[in-house]
Order: C-alpha cells, then sequence, then structure tokens
C-alpha cells in the first residue's frame, strides 16, 4: 500500500521506555508472542497477564513512559516503526474525515501509539510487556505495539506483505473507533448483564474492528496496490479463532470470530462505508 511519510504533527506516538530496541524483542522470545497472541486472539485473556505470567514478574521494574521523546528518530528507527506511523497518519486523517463527514466531528479523538520496548511498562489497563502482541488500552486511548509481532503474523499467515501489517494497526484502531462513540462501553455493559453471552459480544466487537480496518483501506483504494487485498484476507483468516486452535475450541468459546467471519468482516469494510460495520453490533 502507497502511503504518504508519517507526519510527527499529525500523530501522537512514543515508546514505552526501558531503552530497549524496536527491532528487538528485548529479551523476550517467539514462544511468548506466540502464548499471549493465542492467548489474546482464541481465549479472550488480557494479553498483559499472558506474556507477565510467562515470563515471571521477576524480570525488572516496570517502567514508565519517557517524557520528551523525538517521535521522528522513533518513526525512522525501523522499517517497521515507519510502516506503522505511516499507518497510523493515514488513519487519523481518514477517520477524522469519516467522523466530519457524518457529523460527528466534535466526537474525533486521536489515538496515542506507543511501540513497547520495556520489558514491563504501565498502560492506563495496567501492566504490560513486550512480546504480548498488539493491543489497544482504552483506559489511555493508545495502541501498543510490539513490532516483533509482526515476524510473527507474517509466520503465522505465510506472507510479509506490508498490507497484512497494515491491517493490524488499522484494527487496533478500529477499537479506539469503538471506545470514542460509545460502542464499546454499551457492548461491555451488554456482556455484564448477560455473563453467558459474553464470548459472542467479543467476537461482534472484533469483527466490527476488522470491518473498520477494511473501512480505511476502501476509503483509500487509491493507495492500494496489487495483492494487498489478498494479503489481508490472509491475516484476517490467520488469526481466526478456529484456525488458531485447529477448531478445536467451540464457537461459544470463540472471542474473535472464525476465518471466515473475520475475512468476510473486512471484505465488507472494504467497501468504503463505515455504517455496513454498526450493522455488525446493531448498537450504534
Amino acid at each position: 500500500m502507497r502511503l504518504n511519510p508519517f507526519d510527527t504533527s499529525r500523530i501522537d506516538v512514543g515508546t514505552t521506555g526501558g531503552g530497549g530496541g524496536m527491532g528487538k524483542a528485548g529479551g523476550v522470545g517467539c514462544g511468548t508472542i506466540i502464548i499471549a497472541a493465542l492467548g489474546y486472539f482464541v481465549f479472550g485473556l488480557d494479553p498483559m497477564q499472558t506474556a507477565a505470567t510467562v515470563e515471571g514478574m521477576q524480570q525488572g521494574q516496570v517502567q514508565s513512559a519517557p517524557q520528551n521523546e523525538d517521535e521522528q528518530a522513533i518513526c525512522s528507527s525501523n522499517d517497521y516503526a515507519r510502516e506503522t506511523c505511516n499507518a497510523l497518519t493515514s488513519l487519523n486523517a481518514t477517520w477524522e474525515r469519516a467522523f466530519q463527514e457524518q457529523g460527528y466531528g466534535d466526537q474525533f479523538r486521536q489515538p496515542g501509539l506507543r511501540f513497547a520496548t520495556a520489558q514491563r511498562f504501565q498502560t492506563g489497563c495496567g501492566t504490560g510487556s513486550v512480546g504480548m502482541g498488539p493491543f489497544y488500552c482504552p483506559a489511555d486511548q493508545r495502541i501498543y505495539i510490539d513490532v516483533n509481532f509482526y515476524d510473527q503474523l507474517a509466520q503465522m499467515s505465510g506472507n510479509r506483505g506490508d498490507f497484512a501489517r497494515y491491517y493490524v494497526v488499522a484494527h487496533e484502531y478500529g477499537h479506539h473507533v469503538q471506545t470514542i462513540t460509545g460502542i464499546s462501553d454499551q457492548i461491555r455493559s451488554a456482556q455484564q448483564q448477560n455473563p453467558r453471552q459474553a464470548n459472542q459480544l467479543q467476537v461482534l466487537m472484533e469483527l466490527q474492528a476488522d470491518c473498520y480496518a477494511g473501512v480505511w483501506a476502501g476509503k483509500n483504494r487509491n493507495l492500494i496496490e496489487p495483492g494487498d487485498i489478498e494479503e489481508g484476507m490472509q491475516a484476517a483468516a490467520a488469526i481466526g479463532d478456529d484456525r488458531l486452535t485447529g477448531g478445536r475450541v467451540s464457537s461459544e468459546n470463540f472471542t474473535h470470530g472464525t476465518s471466515q467471519q473475520r475475512s468476510d468482516a473486512l471484505r465488507l469494510g472494504l467497501r468504503g462505508d463505515d455504517r455496513a460495520c454498526d450493522n455488525i453490533t446493531n448498537i450504534r
């Protein structure tokens, strides 16, 4: 996907501190990434808790995010960071415009982006750890990404194209859209009122985020290159609940949807109409 270069004046980006590089997992092995990703994508486990459990609490102090970081240097530190910052710049512009077009311009707020560099770090949702995979924290409205996950995604999906990585960022951004529109709160309330339906409601949340990821791409179709859509579909299918578990988990325990559901949701969003995604939850 031919995205324009990032613009640090239009994004909120930083690291989680600790002095670690963004091209290394800081001592966390791929096994932790796999376990944390599986725990999150399949069983709905908090990836922060999963990674912390796997690595053990003895691996150092929780780091605080440094102040006054050089955003240009962060986004230029490696290819994955540059791609992610490019995507965030585009996502902000696309969704701000979409909110304005629908008369909700005053609702729009940009999310923050934090690259996981500290072994363990504090977020608004609790303690995080490198190696857990990407996640969005609604409490501080930030997307957290350990770029090493992209290599793991390539192994799971079978491709190393950039659109698969953009899909991951756009999916987490979709959760931000759900937060600022109130959809996330309504789903959480429904889960509390109907605990037996909690997993099914979570699936709807994830499918809608997939759909929103597709909306972003659909609204920037002029930037899509041959093969991009296929890359996105492969990535969505690779992290379907049924694919990750080999069908060993029943649909009642799914938390993100099947490979087919996730691919279909992404495809629906590619039409470029975010209102179609609203029908997935039937809330907004």
